[in-house]
């Protein structure tokens, strides 16, 4: 479909083909971050993750369309046009990692790679009724891949099943093992947030949780609103590119780029000391907890000219707090919601517990299978 690829090979050699975002550099293939900055860039090495695939046999099968330098989560892209949502025609694919879940969900391909600062492998996986999975923060290499905000930054798997993503970050993790987990039962789990979304979003979560044995309620808190340390970080990013490109830059992130650099000292402290104080809070309430059940998104895909930036904010609200607190999470579609559109379950742990989440989730999804088939 158009808007979903922006470079492919001219040949794919033998191997599993995998989708690769536009963020990541890839040697010799045209690599444009989703700018017309780049539009003509063609990276000499590629990124770590794209060479770890490639050393375990998959091959590269072309680079897929993203929301410019990754900032935004719809994939309308002033450049190169806005990703198709396959499932849902006439509906946004999300982003920043649009493309890589709408190949996957328009058939191309059963393996992509994606990258996540605040929901961006999440939300389109979401919207595309695909799986992604945000690994933990520093455990995928993510040298060779164009930075959003460093200390959020992470590139992860993202396929049409748990075991894709499963696979795939065997090879991006050199020694990772998954995880032996033989019974839903034998994890403590704790679901939240089920009373902030959409009616049919909230139900067809509520029963993916209800397929944990040991379950109860929880009141997670929310990430602060205050995300000036990320916006800082974006600022560092580009405040040598920016500078006489302005033109250059689309219109939705130019005006967040220009709103980050001008994003105070003060502002900064008081949303770093709010993240410290946030992880501490979070903690509390998910103590001695295995797994955290969520909604990954408040909504369905939105129609596709939807604002961005009335969407953002809300869109994230479920995504940004585990890329926050660096947390391995799991987007998995669970049934159809409003309008027939994918409904899609989150599942999250501490750092470090990605073979936890994964193992988990490839369970629920077995179980999410033979309870879709009952359905009318």
């Amino acid at each position: 479909m158009e808007g979903i690829w922006l470079a492919r090979p001219d040949e794919v050699g033998a191997g599993e083909p995998v989708a690769v975002k536009d963020l990541l550099d890839t040697a010799g293939l045209t690599t444009t971050y989703g700018a017309a900055l780049f539009a003509d860039h063609v990276p000499a090495a590629s990124a770590d993750a794209v060479r770890l695939l490639e050393e375990d046999g998959y091959v590269v099968a072309g680079k897929t369309n993203l929301h410019e330098f990754a900032y935004g989560i719809s994939s309308q892209n002033a450049h190169y046009g806005t990703v198709p949502n396959p499932v849902a025609p006439g509906r946004l694919a999300g982003g920043s990692s649009g493309g890589s879940a709408a190949a996957i969900a328009a058939g191309d391909v059963a393996l992509a790679l994606g990258s996540d600062s605040a929901g961006s492998i999440r939300i389109p996986a979401a919207w595309c009724g695909c799986v992604g999975f945000k690994p933990t923060h520093g455990l995928v290499s993510v040298e060779g891949c164009f930075p959003l905000a460093p200390s959020y930054d992470v590139v992860g798997p993202m396929a049409s099943t748990v075991g894709g993503c499963e696979r795939l970050l065997e090879a991006l993790v050199p020694g990772f093992e998954p995880g032996a987990l033989k019974s839903l039962e034998e994890l403590e789990v704790g679901i939240a947030w089920l009373d902030r979304v959409d009616p049919l979003v909230g139900a067809r979560v509520a029963e993916a949780g209800s397929l944990f044995p040991r379950r109860c309620e929880i009141d997670l808190p929310l990430a602060p609103a205050n995300r000036a340390d990320f916006m800082r970080e974006v600022a560092d990013v580009h405040r040598v590119l920016f500078p006489g490109n302005e033109e250059l830059y689309g219109e939705n992130v130019r005006g967040k780029i220009e709103r980050c650099l001008r994003v105070t000292d003060a502002e900064v402290a008081a949303a770093e000391r709010e993240r410290a104080e946030y992880r501490e809070r979070f903690l509390e309430a998910a103590g001695g907890l295995d797994l955290v059940v969520t909604p990954t998104v408040l909504l369905v895909a939105p129609p596709a000219d939807a604002d961005e930036l009335a969407l953002r904010l809300p869109a994230t609200d479920h995504t940004y707090p585990f890329s926050s607190l660096g947390w391995p999470a799991l987007a998995l579609p669970c049934g159809p919601a409003e309008d027939g559109l994918p409904a899609s379950v989150q599942l999250a742990a501490p750092r470090g517990e990605d073979a936890c989440v994964l193992a988990a989730g490839r369970l629920l999804e077995s179980l999410l299978r033979g309870l879709g088939e009952t359905r009318p």
